[in-house]
């Protein structure tokens, strides 16, 4: 008996075959065709955004009953101001640049030939992601503006809210005469179906994109048989020098633990320099723990302060996604980073500092996907580095790095211009 069953196999079959005809049709179309594609899908979202609400409440209503843990509910939870927000992210993404058909490069050969280098769409991306339905607003917006098709599947909590905005994506491509297979939902919530997406569609999918916790992205990147773009986990850190002016660690820090605790950029680790815990450990202590947060030490902050408890090896290597972080005393710029080398995931670390030495050490020295000087890990975001929106954060070092918006969703092909010219 085949792993997967007649049905999954032919209903994943038929969105490939749908998806690789509408790419094609996409890398034909004209920017202003996509642009208007975006506007429409935007204002869509913004008309019909109580029908989106409704679709949410039902799906919240269900995550309570199961028992999802709070920041799975933050991510799931959809209002007036959040759906507004998917409005005008799809509006600033149809504003960036067209990054299809771009000469990055060109130059003249001594025998005359004329070399371009020119981006492209990747062509048909899988994108896989939890229980977030801003996704499928975000990711339909990037691939649309970067002229690829996409197979959205987002998570089983989430499928009355995402059905109902990938409605509105699918209404916007037809007021564009686009068509309507740019941008798929998977419309079944069997777990088959992501199997069959990640091992059996090479002929359709050009590359996955998973977009969750650690569980998901470690079967993505197992199981895939195409290329990945994203990141395993985000172990973000933020180091105080003593350099620091205190308010501004203090509020930094804050921001950058509390903010929200449950997205990748949430730091997780503070490490702070011995020679000033005298003079800043109160001010950022009393901040995190009058906001709820958990501290967990080394020995040295645990004698410093009786309201830590001592932390263990694993915290050090851990994702909270929630209000606990883990914090070490460090001699220096040095041990910060040696630290981080050891420990982090390579997604984002911040500096606050004023001693500019220390700060270029910091920048230059590690290699993470986002670094940061003075300002908080929460900015890790496609929409805050000006993107528009982002896919998410990839941590590797091969095609895209950082947020991945639209510009990360192209390749390149050279082109060359000859007069006649034959190769000896």
């Amino acid at each position: 008996m085949s792993e997967f069953s007649k049905e999954i196999t032919a209903l994943m079959e038929d969105i490939g075959q749908r998806a690789r005809e509408a790419a094609m049709q996409l890398a034909r179309s004209s920017e202003a065709q996509r642009y208007d594609a975006l506007g429409a899908a935007a204002s869509a979202i913004f008309a019909r955004r109580d029908e989106i609400l409704d679709a949410n409440a039902r799906d919240m209503q269900a995550a309570e009953t199961k028992g999802l843990a709070g920041s799975m509910l933050d991510r799931l939870l959809l209002d007036e101001s959040r759906v507004k927000a998917m409005s005008e992210g799809i509006h600033q993404v149809a504003e960036l640049d067209d990054p299809v058909g771009r000469i990055t490069d060109e130059w003249l050969r001594p025998n005359g030939l004329v070399i371009q280098r020119v981006t492209v769409p990747l062509g048909v991306i899988g994108i896989i992601y939890e229980s977030r339905p801003n996704v499928t607003a975000d990711a339909g917006a990037l691939c649309l503006k970067s002229g690829n098709a996409v197979i959205l599947r987002g998570g089983s909590e989430s499928f009355n809210s995402s059905r109902a905005i990938h409605a509105c994506m699918v209404q916007g491509l037809e007021a564009a005469g686009l068509s309507a297979n740019a941008i798929q939902m998977i419309p079944t919530k069997d777990r088959a179906a992501v199997g069959y997406l990640l091992s059996s569609m090479r002929e359709y999918v050009d590359v996955i994109v998973p977009r969750g916790g650690r569980s998901l992205i470690e079967r993505v990147q197992t199981d895939a048989r195409v290329p990945v773009i994203g990141h395993l986990e985000g172990i973000c850190h933020v180091y105080v020098h003593a350099s620091a002016e205190i308010e501004k660690a203090r509020q930094i820090v804050l921001n950058a633990k509390m903010r929200r605790t449950g997205i990748c950029g949430a730091a997780e680790t503070l490490l702070i320099d011995k020679s000033c815990l005298d003079t800043h450990w109160a001010a950022i202590a009393d901040a995190l723990i009058g906001a709820g947060c958990e501290i967990r030490g080394d020995a040295e902050i645990c004698a410093l302060d009786k309201r830590a408890v001592a932390a263990s090896e694993a915290d050090w290597d851990t994702e909270y996604l929630d209000a606990i972080i883990s914090v070490r005393a460090v001699e220096g710029v040095d041990q910060a980073i040696e630290h981080i080398a050891r420990h982090g995931s390579g997604h984002t670390e911040a500096i606050i500092a004023e001693d500019d030495d220390a700060t270029e050490q910091f920048l230059h020295d590690l290699d993470s996907a986002i670094l940061l000087h003075n300002a908080s890990t929460q900015f890790a975001d496609g929409g805050e580095f000006g993107m528009g929106a982002e896919i998410g954060i990839a941590t590797g070092k091969i095609h895209a790095r950082g947020p991945v918006g639209a510009e990360q969703l192209t390749s390149y092909k050279y082109v060359v211009r000859g007069t006649g010219q034959t190769r000896s």
